[in-house]
């Protein structure tokens, strides 16, 4: 078993009956999904954009990155707006859960676990079950980041880097 250093709060959401998480550091708000908008270049990653607070910020398609089937979106999704690498985006989930401090030590990296786990940071099991931590810095590979940018770009605005970028 290989463990992770500290990982500090994550933000646990569900899709469908599974719970995943991504570092709470790269999140910067939860907000009710809205509509999304079609963009007609947009990458297979990409459901769309959306305003947010003045700002286009693509929507990630998470559901099909993590093999789970399309669903049409509803008023009670959230969208989880984080950093993505040097990007701002949205992530379309069925509902934010809740913040958890995760204690040193209790993450199993993926790389122990589930090699060849792309997405997957490490994995933590509480008394409720097994919670797969997602590495946002790594959701997207270089091709599919430089496809959203330039989707964004062909809408004639400036592309919206997140505060680290």
């Amino acid at each position: 078993m290989s463990l992770m250093q500290d990982l500090g709060a994550v933000l646990v959401f569900a899709l469908e009956r599974r719970r995943f998480a991504v570092r709470a550091r790269y999140v910067q708000e939860i907000v009710r999904a809205v509509a999304i908008s079609a963009l007609p270049a947009a990458p297979p990653v990409m459901e769309g954009i959306v305003n947010y607070r003045g700002r286009v910020v693509p929507v990630l398609d998470i559901r099909a990155r993590f093999g789970l089937p399309p669903e049409p979106l509803r008023p009670e999704q959230h969208f989880i707006v984080a950093e993505a690498g040097p990007r701002l985006v949205a992530l379309r989930v069925d509902r934010a859960v809740e913040l958890l401090d995760v204690p040193e030590g209790a993450v199993e990296a993926a790389s122990g676990a589930a090699p060849g786990a792309r997405f997957t940071e490490g994995f933590v099991l509480l008394p409720d079950g097994l919670v797969v931590i997602h590495d946002l810095e790594r959701f997207l590979s270089l091709d599919e980041g430089e496809q959203v940018d330039a989707a964004i770009a062909g809408l004639g605005g400036p592309v919206m880097q997140g505060a680290g970028g």
